[in-house]
Formats: C-alpha cells, structure tokens, sequence
C-alpha cells in the first residue's frame, strides 16, 4: 500500500517539486531512534530521491533499520549504533539531519535544552567534519539559534567550514504559518506561502504575514494572535501532550521537506526557495532565519 501511496506522499510533502532532480543521495540521519528520527527516516525511505539512507543512534538503530528496509522503496537502510560505527555510518554522504538530542518537556525552554543538547551536536558534527565534510548539515536539535553557531566553530577548528553547507532546519516555522493561516482563511494549505525570519525560539520566531502567497490580511487583534500562535507553537505541542514529549511528527516532515528542496536544487533544480537559520549579514546577528535560494553548486542567494 506504501509504495502506491509514494508518489502522492512525496509530492505533498516537497510541494509539487519534481523527482526528476538527484535521486541517488545518501542521507544519514543521527538521531534516527528518537521521536523525531524515526517519521523522518520513514518520509525519507519512501522518497525516489534517496538511494542510500544511513541510521545513527546510541540505541535500538539495527532496530528501526530492519523495519524500514521491509518497505518496498529503493532506498538501502543501514544502521549503526554507538560512536565507533559513526564514521561508517557518515563515509560518502551528501546530506547529514541531525535530530538527536532530548525533547522539550511542559515548562521547559529551548534554552533549557542548551546543557545537553550542546554536546551531543558537538560531538556528532565534529564526526561529520572528520568523515563527511562536503555533505549538507541540516541540524534540527534545539536550541538551533545556539546549535547552528556550535557546528560552525566545530567545523572552523576542523579546517573544512563552509556557511553554504550548514543549515538550522526551521521549516517547521513555515509550515505551522501557513497552516495557521489557511485555517483561518479558508484555504488550502499546500497553496500558501509565509516566509518566517528570525530565530527559532519564541518570539525570535518572525513570520511575514504581509508577504503570505496568496495575500491575505487580517485585523490587528487576530493578526498578533495569530503571530504569537506561530511563535509559540511548541510549547502548545509540548502541553497537549502533558509530558508525553515534544513536536516530533510535524518536526519530521518539516525535517524531510527541507531535505527534498536540497536534493532538488544540488540535482538542478531551480528556483528552490526554503527558510533557513544561517550565517547571515542580513542584520547585526551573525545568524539569521531568512529566505535561501539553493542551488546546484550549493550555493545560497538570499530572495
């Protein structure tokens, strides 16, 4: 049933992008047990885009690589467990997601999440420094504002950092927007477009209602609703599930979308347009959230 429901799957969740780009990668998710890596490893299984998929964890990997490899895609699954099987697990890879790390519990912050998340992010991008150092880094742990400048110092002491190549994953911003808006218009939601900037925490967290595609416009009073429900759209999770965890199901698609777009623009296709939280001399922060043109060459032009 999965396979027939393949082609609608992914072209849902890369928005209409063709499959014609590259469709030989090898992705290696680190994390690939938890809440997160698990529906992401899946929605990146059942892609045409992906022909070799790498799985990482401290735990329970050889578990999850088993059961995916069962699913009638092309895609080969491998999983690796511990940190002597990392540098296996990253040889050859052009696109590294990074969702390892613990999850938000009620009353906690991103920035309570800093002690620990910081050093697991440390340790698994100074492995794709040392094993894969042209590949794309996606990083999803929290708190990204912090973990994306903590991977760019760990690839500077490597001597192999390129801005181009290291995104802060914040696509779940945009498509939390643009749901929050078709609800209250009445819209469908594959149809609009919000580009959010900033950071990725609270109210770093900027969403462009006035540059929605299509226009939309709202009173005052529903627009800073709306603007603090997008900005707080976590923490609404995190409550809901009284403890349970985190955004783990909407952070793997929004994961997965965002890898499409850059297997789709490094295979040649053009006018990709994604969010992302990079390097930046947008403003006086040396990191920012803006809209990215990516390209084949791995280039990025800000739109």
């Amino acid at each position: 049933m999965l396979s027939r429901l393949s082609t609608a799957t992914s072209a849902a969740l890369r928005r209409g992008i063709a499959t014609s780009a590259q469709n030989n990668a090898k992705v290696a998710v680190l994390g690939a047990s938890g809440g997160i890596g698990q529906p992401l490893s899946l929605l990146l299984k059942n892609s045409p885009l992906v022909s070799k998929l790498s799985l990482y964890d401290i735990a329970h990997t050889p578990g999850v690589a088993a059961d995916l490899s069962h699913i009638e895609t092309k895609a080969k699954v491998k999983g690796f467990m511990g940190p002597e099987q990392l540098p296996e697990c990253l040889k050859g890879c052009d696109i590294v997601v990074i969702p390892a790390g613990v999850p938000r519990k009620p009353g906690m912050t991103r920035d309570d999440l800093f002690n620990t998340n910081a050093s697991i992010v440390a340790s698994l991008t100074t492995g794709c420094a040392k094993h894969c150092p042209e590949a794309m880094i996606c990083i999803i742990s929290n708190p990204v504002n912090s973990t994306i400048p903590i991977t760019s110092e760990v690839f500077k002491k490597h001597g192999v950092y390129n801005p181009n190549k290291i995104f802060g994953v914040t696509t779940l911003d945009i498509v939390r927007a643009n749901t929050f808006v078709a609800e209250l218009k009445g819209l469908d939601p594959a149809r609009v477009t919000v580009p959010v900037i900033g950071g990725h925490a609270g109210k770093t967290i900027i969403p462009l209602i006035s540059q929605c595609t299509p226009k939309v416009e709202f009173p005052q009073d529903q627009l800073e609703k709306l603007t603090a429900r997008i900005q707080e759209a976590g923490t609404e999770v995190v409550q809901a599930k009284a403890g349970a965890g985190s955004a783990t199901l909407s952070m793997a698609y929004a994961g997965a979308r965002f890898v499409f777009s850059l297997l789709d623009a490094m295979g040649g296709k053009q006018g990709v347009v994604e969010c992302a939280f990079v390097k930046s001399d947008v403003t006086e922060s040396p990191y920012f959230s803006t809209p990215l043109q990516l390209g084949k060459k791995k280039e990025l032009r800000r739109t």
